[in-house]
């Protein structure tokens, strides 16, 4: 039976979370940007993330026995990174009792702080008659001193002989690589700090990051401004393709979500702008291109270039975002027109690239990215799902906001979880729709082929009464006013269809087999809710043990932030693209033939 998801709250901070069962405590903290301290990766073997389980059961790993003193365990002590909640848990997190010089991000990866944004405080010597070397020669060789490169703009330096008089020649340079951003008077390292945007389509997610601690400040989502001009990136494309001024105005509109979620960061963290340095930026092409005013048309048509594909580093005041006025934004690289630099961040926060077990990694949206490999080879595409798993097109679909059906559990009744709690429900959102199909599955109410039954063929079925037609359709009633009908039912094959035989082609293309693969990773916003049972019930990735699927969260935001925090991780995300073998699905000749293959939902004992 598939189970609810849970409910895990972090004390005394009382943030909250709901994740599918399975899920360590570890892992969910870091979801919502709640930083618990660790040096070993999530391994289990340095004890220092141990968090107080108050409500909830927990066993004791072997982990935990041989960290934790007996009365820790007896009295509720559990490692965070190794245990795993199989329902509702309330734990207490302990205070950071140190300022961690490293940081575990991403998918259990132990990232060490390396920013590319430093500061160096240094006392320089007054001009003299026997020393006139310039200001700008003066700083600079004070920085040649401490191992720091040192170029300066003009902004930079216009400023530069009033801030080194008025602070008596003691200032805190601070760098963003080898390009000086500011001088600023007195001992300023320890305000240094930087944010990590996920620009998407839909959902635009800001987190600001302590580059000395590795701690998330604050974190702040909205909608994306564009929505209006259309929910996907051909649409707007196509509205960019009117003229100029509608390029500028997609530019402008989501500059207003990004800047607005900066100044809700500020406001909640109390941080000034001007003590931000470096923002990260990473998207898909589409709003990378439109974010920048670069015109995106020659995505849409074949053979589907973009205007850039190499990271970008650029002025923040050029760009519009309101960080310092002369910090730096950093666009992460991308691989193709369809596979962006959101997928470089999800790589990077897998380390999938990285390690030698075989793993495919999906983000499931609009545009469905899929990219399977290890250590050895990497091989990665797009596969257009369709608005399907957003809840768009379908008769009662909505976006996963407040009185959306997200879970659904059948037995002789009908069981919803719905987003706010004992609502009434409004409509139905991506997990909910996969949940209620699977669920539709198991309880024989849907066929193979996809066909929902009628009432007059189940006649004694618990819950045939929930069979109806709506116009001339048949529907599964899921609450008053809410259903699920045959329409939505091809739709959700359709688009879980194409991903499915995108990964189908990877793995044909690599030469491997289910069998071979260790870990199904599911990404993206939708992906962190969609329960992995379900997911394995309608045939959206390949049948590996249910516990080898992995709801893992917003890797492109963690990839962003991991980025952020060590200039090695930013490193190998550059690398990435001469690593990544891409396939374009649309010119291989057995792509409808795989696609037919996946259409239909696996036979269920055959999971």
């Amino acid at each position: 039976m598939i189970q609810r998801k849970l409910e895990i709250t972090y004390r005394p901070y009382d943030k909250s979370t709901r994740i599918p069962p399975g899920t360590t405590l570890f892992s969910a903290a870091h979801w919502i940007g709640l930083p618990i301290d660790s040096t070993c990766g999530g391994r289990g073997t340095c004890g220092k993330c141990k968090v107080h389980v108050i409500q909830g059961s927990l066993e004791a790993t072997t982990a935990d026995r041989k960290q934790l003193r007996v009365e820790e365990i007896d009295a509720g002590w559990r490692l965070s990174c190794q245990a795993k909640v199989y329902e509702d848990t309330v734990c207490e997190v302990p205070e950071l009792l140190r300022v961690p010089k490293a940081a575990t991000m991403g998918v259990n990866r132990l990232v060490l702080l390396d920013p590319n944004v430093r500061k160096a405080y240094v006392e320089l010597t007054e001009p003299s008659l026997e020393d006139q070397r310039s200001d700008l020669e003066r700083l600079r060789d004070a920085l040649t001193a401490e191992g720091h490169d040192m170029k300066a703009d003009l902004q930079v330096l216009s400023r530069l002989p009033s801030i080194l008089r008025a602070a008596d020649f003691k200032v805190t340079a601070v760098l963003g690589g080898d390009q000086l951003i500011a001088v600023e008077p007195g001992d300023t390292r320890e305000m240094s700090y930087g944010v990590a945007f996920d620009l998407g389509t839909t959902t635009v997610v800001g987190t600001l990051m302590n580059l000395r601690t590795g701690m998330a400040e604050a974190v702040r989502s909205t909608l994306n401004g564009q929505a209006p001009f259309g929910a996907d990136v051909i649409s707007r494309i196509s509205h960019a393709m009117t003229g100029a001024a509608a390029l500028s105005e997609l530019r402008e509109t989501v500059l207003k979500s990004m800047n607005g979620i900066l100044g809700e960061l500020y406001a909640e963290s109390g941080i000034a702008r001007e003590n931000v340095y470096e923002a990260v930026v990473v998207g898909n092409a589409t709003m990378l291109h439109l974010l920048l005013g670069v015109d995106p048309a020659p995505i849409a048509v074949t053979p589907f270039t973009p205007a850039f594909r190499e990271p970008l580093y650029l002025e923040a005041g050029a760009v519009g975002l309101e960080i310092h006025p002369h910090g730096r934004v950093q666009t992460l690289p991308l691989l193709g027109a369809y596979v962006g630099a959101d997928i470089i961040g999800g790589i990077v926060a897998t380390g999938l690239a990285r390690e030698d077990k075989l793993r495919v990694f999906v983000d499931v949206g609009t545009n469905g990215e899929i990219v399977l490999g290890s250590s050895t080879r990497v091989l990665a595409t797009a596969a257009p799902a369709g608005p399907a798993f957003e809840g768009s097109q379908i008769q009662c679909g909505m976006r996963a906001t407040e009185g959306a059906i997200e879970g659904v559990i059948l037995t002789d009744r009908v069981e919803l979880q719905v987003i706010g709690g004992d609502i009434t429900p409004k409509g139905i959102c991506g997990s909910g729709l996969v949940d209620t199909v699977a669920q539709l599955r198991v309880a024989g109410l849907v066929d193979v082929s996809g066909r929902m039954r009628s009432r007059e063929e189940v006649p004694e079925h618990p819950l045939s009464d929930r069979l109806i037609m709506v116009d001339g359709v048949r529907a599964f009633l899921l609450s008053e006013g809410v259903f699920l009908s045959q329409r939505d039912i091809r739709a959700l094959q359709f688009g879980k269809g194409s991903i499915a035989t995108g990964i189908k082609v990877l793995m044909d293309v690599m030469g491997v087999a289910t069998d071979d693969l260790r870990e199904v990773l599911l990404g993206g916003s939708f992906g962190s809710y969609l329960n992995p049972e379900s997911a394995r019930i309608i045939g959206l990735v390949p049948p590996v043990p249910v516990d080898n699927i992995l709801s893992v969260g917003n890797t492109a935001g963690e990839g962003a932030k991991m980025t952020l925090l060590s200039f090695r991780e930013r490193q190998v995300a550059f690398e990435l693209p001469e690593a990544i073998e891409y396939v374009e699905l649309s010119g291989r000749a057995d792509f409808n033939d795989s696609f037919v293959s996946v259409l239909q939902f696996p036979e269920l004992d055959s999971l």
